[in-house]
């Protein structure tokens, strides 16, 4: 069995789409990028992009006089922290359900708080999981690489 220490990192409050000390392409008041280049940014496509918006992942992206969509850091923090959520498992209708929750205010911070912590439990779950996995390979790894040596017998 493995053991892992679970004990929650201790670091200052930040929301989720404000930056967490990430450096932007350009500087705040001058962050207007378009689709095109928050998509080479954050390496999303550009109809993944479209695609979050339409389902309420992204529902505060600005829009210039002619309906070109204009992001800003803000927007490229929630991008980044959309990509971890991502990298948990998190299915999307709960990714919507949080950028809901965050829309709603800090009346909100209760729920959005047990969100993250159960999906942290179901990250540690799939880590111990991967851990014993990896012992049993490396014990593998070990008995076949000492097979090798190991003269036939006849």
């Amino acid at each position: 069995m493995t053991v892992i220490d679970s004990t929650p990192v201790k670091v200052p409050p930040v929301d989720a789409c404000v930056s967490a000390g990430t450096a932007h392409p350009r500087p705040d008041g001058q962050d207007r990028y378009t689709i095109s280049e928050v998509a080479e940014v954050t390496g999303l496509s550009a109809p993944t992009l479209r695609w979050y918006e339409q389902i309420g992942l992204m529902p505060h992206v600005e829009r210039s006089h002619t309906g070109q969509r204009l992001f800003n850091n803000r927007d490229l923090d929630w991008l980044a922290f959309v990509s971890k959520l991502r990298l948990t498992g998190m299915p999307i209708a709960d990714m919507v359900r949080f950028a809901e929750l965050v829309l709603r205010g800090k009346a909100t911070y209760d729920e959005r708080r047990e969100i993250l912590e159960q999906t942290r439990r179901e990250v540690l779950a799939r880590i111990a999981g991967l851990q014993d996995t990896l012992t049993v390979l490396d014990a593998k790894i070990d008995f076949y690489a000492g097979a090798r040596r190991a003269p036939e017998r006849a």
